[in-house]
């Protein structure tokens, strides 16, 4: 099964950033004490770290002393012992925060999958009507990842950063301001050349996605129309394109990629630079006796606490936009309008007789466009009532406002002289079964295919509807007849696959039944096969049969001939031949270009 690839967070701004982070903030307030904890740990644990050079500078200047005459072991030893405490404090608080934040952030990942897939099913056909399934996809696996992943690193990150620059920044101040001013000085120089350098880059960066982008556009465009290229003798001018983006996406990915390897030098670089001018500037301080010997080693350190945040806070900065954006996403989704709560419904239809009657039925998928008018028209119950019309005609909306997948803009729907709109959704697709020209398959056995979501099924009763459809010899060459299972590397036709969702509205046996170009996928031969198979499946059910092939509904008690919206001729087969009407004109062009 193809895999739609759909935008992701990564990359992106968002619209409002606070008001996303706010909306955020309130969705994790479960689990606010336990971030709040989480965050005071890494704290905690970056201060830890930058008590460390004090500490160090006094076991320096202890040992300097010492080697004038004698080195105090036990000075040495305690403030060692208190060094060691507070890094394996530091070590352990830091330890605590990580699985704290891995458990919230796996808890809220796991909340919004679920609110999200809760939430698809709580929303009408028409949104997806203009939204792509890889986009909704996206926002389900992409954005959930990006605020997971945020959440757990860059929040404790962004926390700890800060508290090491600052607190690295105060310590170099109470140290000694002339070091710390000279250690500061020499770290802006350092940034601000690699900052020059960056904001160099970032046009290749840019420059390369946009390449790729084109690049895999025209491979999958070529090659998912091979054939047609070839036909047509297009190779040349498709490699010449081809060649033209790689050259360009060679030289932007070259740019690109030069300006990244130069990031990790860069930042040795401006450590280095800050040792330097530390020992520099430490020595000639020291040599004047105001400083010891221990402050120098104590700012070869903070030089290294003050720097690295800075790239962190960058990066972290980064990601929450990133994760401001993909936050954004999936509360927009969230936020749909949702269908119709419907919990007050108490009227059911526990077994339909089949009548069906649409009165005065008007609708359109948007107010100013009208697909369906003024259609009105009865089925009896056992009736087979055939759909036909041009395309656009609006044989499939009426279908789909009859399982409330929409819901009609005028007029009204009865089954069984009950409205639809006072039964609940769920009550109206307990009497319908439905076969679609697109089949739909699950990874999964033959048998569960079929069988899909209805229990107490017996394996004689699937054989039996695989047998009346022409299937079961088939399934009974396969290495593991019925249950063998249904993925991508299942050899089955696109009219093997038909015949399987078709057994599995026999096996569903509900009163009313919706044939939607059913038979479009299959040979002439099959054809006859699911025809047979369909007079069994439809007797005692009332039955609506969207065709293109007029050939396929000859036997229909009723031929209800769609144009625009509206019915322009019903009646039987032979009734509407005999009108010479749209009907008989359809029929007729249609064995004109069979014979």
């Amino acid at each position: 099964m193809k895999t739609p690839h759909g935008k992701g967070g990564r990359g992106e701004k968002p619209k409002d950033f606070k008001n996303t982070m706010r909306q955020l903030i309130s969705y994790c307030k479960v689990y606010l004490p336990a971030i709040i904890i989480a965050l005071i740990l890494a704290m905690a644990g970056a201060v830890f770290n930058i008590i460390g050079p004090d500490l160090l500078s006094e076991i320096t200047d202890i040992i300097t002393e010492g080697m004038m005459a004698s080195i105090d072991l036990d000075a040495v030893v305690n403030v060692a012992t208190l060094l060691a405490f507070l890094y394996g404090l530091g070590f352990l608080f830091n330890y605590i925060q990580g699985f704290i934040m891995a458990t919230v952030t796996q808890r809220v990942s796991k909340n919004l999958r679920s609110d999200l897939s809760t939430k698809i099913n709580r929303l009408p056909l028409k949104y997806f009507d203009s939204t792509s399934t890889g986009d909704v996809l996206s926002r389900v696996t992409n954005d959930v990842d990006m605020i997971g992943q945020t959440m757990n690193q860059s929040l404790s990150t962004l926390v700890s950063a800060i508290t090491m620059f600052l607190g690295s920044l105060i310590m170099m101040f109470y140290t000694n301001w002339i070091m710390a001013i000279a250690a500061i000085v020499s770290t802006i120089v350092g940034f601000g050349l690699m900052t020059s350098i960056i904001s160099k880059s970032q046009k290749y960066f840019a420059q390369q996605q946009k390449e790729l982008g084109k690049l895999n556009g025209h491979i999958e465009e070529i090659y998912s129309g091979h054939n047609v290229v070839k036909v047509y003798n297009g190779e040349k001018e498709a490699r010449e394109t081809f060649h033209e983006i790689n050259t360009r996406l060679y030289t932007s990915a070259w740019k690109s990629q030069f300006m990244s390897g130069l990031m990790m030098p860069l930042m040795m670089f401006v450590g280095n630079f800050g040792f330097v001018v530390v020992c520099i500037v430490g020595a000639v301080l020291a040599v004047n006796n105001m400083i010891t010997f221990g402050v120098i080693v104590a700012f070869m350190l903070y030089v290294r606490l003050f720097t690295q945040p800075l790239t962190q806070l960058a990066q972290a900065a980064t990601n929450l936009q990133s994760t401001a954006a993909a936050s954004e996403r999936v509360f927009e989704f969230l936020a749909e309008e949702e269908l119709a709560n419907e919990s007050d419904k108490r009227e059911k239809l526990e077994e339909a007789i089949g009548d069906v009657e649409f009165k005065n039925v008007r609708f359109g998928y948007s107010q100013d466009k009208m697909v369906i008018n003024n259609f009105s028209a009865t089925a009896k119950a056992g009736e087979k009532v055939a759909i036909v019309g041009p395309t656009g005609a609006g044989k499939t909306t009426l279908v789909n406002l009859l399982m409330r997948f929409y819901e009609v803009n005028g007029g009204e729907i009865l089954i069984d002289g009950v409205p639809i709109n006072n039964l609940t959704r769920e009550n109206i697709h307990e009497l319908l079964s439905m076969v679609l020209q697109d089949t739909w398959l699950f990874e999964g056995t033959i048998r569960e295919n079929i069988v899909y979501s209805r229990n107490g099924v017996s394996d004689e009763e699937v054989v039996a509807a695989c047998k009346s459809v022409g299937l079961h010899h088939f399934i009974k060459t396969l290495p593991m007849g019925y249950d063998t299972i249904l993925d991508d590397k299942a050899n089955l036709s696109a009219g093997q696959k038909q015949l399987i969702t078709i057994a599995r509205a026999m096996v569903d046996n509900k009163p009313l039944l919706i044939l939607d170009e059913a038979t479009s996928s299959v040979d002439t031969r099959t054809e006859v096969l699911i025809q047979q198979a369909m007079d069994k499946l439809t007797v005692g059910k009332t039955s609506f049969v969207i065709a293109h092939r007029l050939s396929t509904i000859k036997n229909a008690d009723l031929i209800l001939v769609m144009k625009d919206g509206d019915i322009i001729e019903s009646g039987n087969h032979e009734e509407l031949l005999s009108k010479n009407g749209f009907y008989a004109e359809l029929y007729n062009s249609q064995f004109e270009e069979a014979s």
